[in-house]
């Protein structure tokens, strides 16, 4: 079960924009969602984590996740299924850009709208 992130702290977002190579887009989406699956089962920190794919292009996606703290981001990047995932894919990507955000807490406290528990 997952705990609960103080009330009044400020949630780590990252999102990650990704181009993938036209060939690959099926066994990339393999791995990346054997990859937040794992996230969301195993971490307690880990939230929410959205695999969204531009119907137009499905070439380009957007990773959407959402952490207690970036503690419980550090701990993503430790966990063996996130260590598996990220030495795989590297020649299935063709752009990659990573940032980070806060995601601030919503009316009385609560997380940001559509933040997951």
């Amino acid at each position: 079960m997952k705990t609960t992130a103080s009330a009044d702290a400020a949630m780590f977002v990252v999102v990650v924009d990704l181009e993938i190579v036209e060939s690959a887009v099926a066994p990339f989406m393999a791995l990346l969602r054997e990859n937040a699956a794992a996230s969301l089962a195993s971490e307690p920190g880990c939230r929410q984590f959205d695999v969204c794919v531009d119907p137009k292009a499905p070439t380009s996606m957007l990773l959407y996740e959402v952490y207690d703290d970036r503690a419980a981001f550090d701990d993503h990047l430790k966990q063996p299924h996130f260590i598996a995932f990220d030495a795989r894919p590297a020649p299935l990507i063709v752009s990659k850009r990573v940032r980070t955000l806060e995601l601030l807490p919503g009316p009385a406290g609560q997380p940001g709208r559509g933040a997951h528990s």
